[in-house]
């Protein structure tokens, strides 16, 4: 259950609680880093790694519901697990609704806290991964020609290159250079992965 490559971040005001909560995740060999404001932890330096927040509904100046707010606005996107010892149902609603992962109330079952953080983990890794992936497609379209772009879009349309030659007025064997091109840049192996390719980096089809 190691998991040297990513770290748990615990903001709350009560030490023994952010101790107890600290050495139940190191027990199963969690790196974890602990805050007692929300603005210490704001103004902390997080590392470029997977993580999430474990955090206090109610705090001294931030509220836990105020910094999801503001992380959200600077968009930093780590799922947080809420705990609070007066939790109500408007209160957890509101953290759901902002895309809180969890909403667990004290006292709660350390498993339940150990489970919730591992699903906050893996979704912020596979997010991460979705983002590098994006990233680098995005590096890859652009070094595109803007020929090569308007023949991708019309290849990922389903038309055939001599349809293409046509769309664009120029020669079928043409097309087929600048086809051949927009695969070789993007590190496409058929057509499919091209099409799958376009989705991720929200590019439309051209139409006919």
């Amino acid at each position: 259950m190691k998991e040297a490559d990513s770290v748990v971040f615990v903001v709350d005001d009560d030490s023994s609680v952010r101790e107890a909560i600290k050495s139940l995740i190191k027990s199963v060999g969690l790196r974890v880093e602990t805050f007692e404001t929300a603005q210490q932890f704001l103004w902390s330096k997080r590392p470029e790694v997977p993580g999430c927040v474990v955090l206090d509904v109610r705090l001294p100046g931030l509220s836990g519901l105020d910094l999801q707010r503001e992380l959200a606005a600077n968009d930093i996107k780590l799922p947080i697990i809420f705990i609070t010892g007066y939790g109500d149902i408007p209160m957890s609603v509101t953290a759901m609704k902002a895309g809180a992962l969890e909403f667990l109330t004290k006292p709660f079952r350390d498993q339940d806290l150990l489970d919730a953080i591992q699903k906050a983990l893996a979704r912020d890794r596979a997010a991460r991964q979705q983002r590098m992936e994006i990233a680098e497609l995005r590096e890859r379209f652009d070094a595109l020609t803007s020929r090569e772009r308007e023949v991708m879009r019309l290849v990922v349309a389903g038309l055939l290159n001599k349809q293409i030659a046509g769309e664009l007025g120029t020669s079928e064997i043409t097309i087929k250079i600048h086809r051949g091109q927009v695969m070789k840049k993007m590190g496409a192996g058929s057509l499919a992965e091209l099409v799958r390719m376009t989705e991720k980096l929200g590019i439309s089809a051209a139409k006919d």
